[in-house]
Formats: structure tokens, C-alpha cells, sequence
């Protein structure tokens, strides 16, 4: 009798990447990427919020490992003030009411020194960032239009950063609405959806210090505890599949530093977990769920 080649049902579905917010610990999200592209995995599109939607711009616009490999150097390189500017004239504005405490100019520029084209529809690789509107608290997902507008505007933390404003609406942080965007992904057509998760401080031995830190640091919780949500919710609807989160982590999402470790780390989990057949089973990964050390 002839053999017959197995039939790899992947290539009958779409696959989508989805990638977190988190602070600075989007650096894990490097790693994963470089272990599931080197185990051929490659995404029909991909869908960020927050961190993860600074990620997944940097990443449309070459997809590839070298893409990944540069979006390396850029995070080992990444300095908190790149970021996050905190200053005394931060401190004033607050007092005189402007409604934030840090300017979005030196995120802008870190974007608009890296990302090598302006409009999301120009990405080699179909992207789709998620925001929320302000307002209403409904979700938006961006797929044309400014990539830097739109990365700002999913990144917006409330009160940390100024909303802004697309279309007529002020737009902040994917996470009030959808940190974690399962639903838009499947709403985008996939059928299959590789979650890249941030995971969240879970070995820390003391509260973040500072109102901005311990923001990032709330918002990091909130961001897992919805995953675990939504991949419960979702699981009957489409194959999903969760990459493993580091665990244990004391390194705070308002922490820059690590950058290099982090993707180092994730990487090495990243590969243990294909290598033991984790793209075969559904579930959420314990690290995700509530626990202390």
C-alpha cells in the first residue's frame, strides 16, 4: 500500500498572532516571536494592544526572523525615558489639570525613528491595532490610517498618557476595552490564533513605587486575568493556542532594564514548550492563572 504524507491542517486555517499589552514586559513577546518563527510558524496577520501593539507594528513591517531579530536590538537598546519621560513639569501639568502626567512626544519619536512606514495599510504584513474609546469604552480596531496614531493611541494608559484623537474620538489603552484581543481576531476572520502573552509581576516582594508604576503594574494584573477569561470564553469557537508566560517574575512592568534577559528567557521557554508539543494543546498556561510565590 502506498504512504500517504499527513495532511498538516494548519495550512487550512488562518492563523493569527496575537500579542498582549504589558509595559515593559512586551520584551517577552520578542522571544516568543523568534521561537515560533523558527518553528515555521508564520501569522496571516497579527492584532496588538497596548505593548503588544507597539510590538506588532515594529514586526508588520518585516515579518521575518530578521524582523524579529531587529525588533531585539531595538527593545536591549530601549531606555525607560524612551518611554515614559517622567519630569517635574509632568508633576505641574497634572496640578494645572491637564489630565496626565506623562507627554506621548518621545514614544512618538522612538515610533516614528523605527517603524519604516506611516500607514497601517502599508505594512507588509496585515496589522490591526486595538484601542478604546475613551468616551464610550467601546473597543476600536485600527487597520488603516497612521501607524504611529494608532500605536499611541492603544498605548494611551489613562491618565499616564494623553488620549488621542482619531476620527472624531479620543482613543486610550486597548486594555480598558480589549487588552488581550481574542475576539478581534476571530471577528478578523482567524481560525487560529498563537496568544503572546506578557504575562505579569508574580514573584515581586513589594508594591511597585510611584503612581505610574503601580498603574502598569494594575494594568499588567488586568490584562491576565482577562486572558484567562477570554480563552476560556473563546476556546469553543476557534483553535487557540497561549505561549507560557516567564514564571516566576520579579521584574515590573515599569522596569526597562531587563530587556535583554527577558527575550533571552522567553525564547529558551518558548522553544521547550514546541519542542514538548505545546502547539497541540489547548488551555491556559498555570503561570496565567492567580498565584503567589
Amino acid at each position: 500500500m502506498a504512504q500517504t504524507t499527513p495532511i498538516d491542517n494548519r495550512a487550512a486555517q488562518r492563523t493569527a498572532f496575537v500579542l498582549a499589552g504589558g509595559g515593559s514586559l512586551g520584551a517577552v513577546e520578542v522571544g516568543m516571536l523568534q521561537a515560533l518563527l523558527d518553528w515555521g510558524e508564520t501569522p496571516a496577520f497579527i492584532v496588538g494592544a497596548s505593548a503588544g501593539a507597539i510590538n506588532a507594528a515594529y514586526f508588520a513591517a518585516d515579518p521575518t526572523r530578521a524582523g524579529a531579530d531587529k525588533l531585539e536590538g531595538i527593545w536591549c537598546a530601549l531606555k525607560r525615558r524612551d518611554v515614559l519621560p517622567f519630569s517635574l513639569g509632568s508633576m505641574l501639568g497634572m496640578l494645572l489639570r491637564r489630565g496626565h502626567l506623562v507627554d506621548s512626544h518621545a514614544l512618538r519619536r522612538l515610533l516614528e525613528r523605527n517603524i519604516p512606514y506611516q500607514q497601517l495599510e502599508q505594512a507588509a504584513l496585515p496589522v490591526h491595532i486595538v484601542a478604546s474609546d475613551m468616551l464610550t469604552g467601546n473597543e476600536v480596531v485600527l487597520s488603516s490610517g497612521s501607524v504611529v496614531d494608532a500605536v499611541l493611541a492603544s498605548a494611551a494608559i489613562p491618565g499616564v498618557f494623553p488620549p488621542v484623537r482619531i476620527g472624531g474620538r479620543f482613543l486610550v489603552d486597548g486594555g480598558v476595552a480589549n487588552n488581550t484581543p481574542i475576539s478581534s481576531a476571530i471577528r478578523l476572520g482567524a481560525t487560529r490564533i498563537i496568544v503572546l502573552p506578557t504575562g505579569f509581576a508574580c514573584a515581586l516582594d513589594r508594591l511597585p513605587t510611584g503612581a505610574i508604576a503601580r498603574a502598569i503594574h494594575a494594568l499588567s494584573l488586568l490584562v491576565s486575568r482577562q486572558l484567562v477569561h477570554d480563552a476560556e470564553r473563546f476556546a469553543g469557537d476557534v483553535t487557540l493556542r497561549i505561549v507560557p508566560n516567564l514564571c516566576p517574575l520579579d521584574v515590573s512592568p515599569y522596569d526597562y532594564s531587563a530587556g535583554r534577559s527577558l527575550i533571552a528567557q522567553s525564547r529558551t521557554r518558548t522553544r521547550q514548550w514546541l519542542e514538548t508539543g505545546g502547539l497541540d494543546h489547548a488551555g491556559v498556561p498555570q503561570p496565567l492563572h492567580e498565584h503567589r510565590h
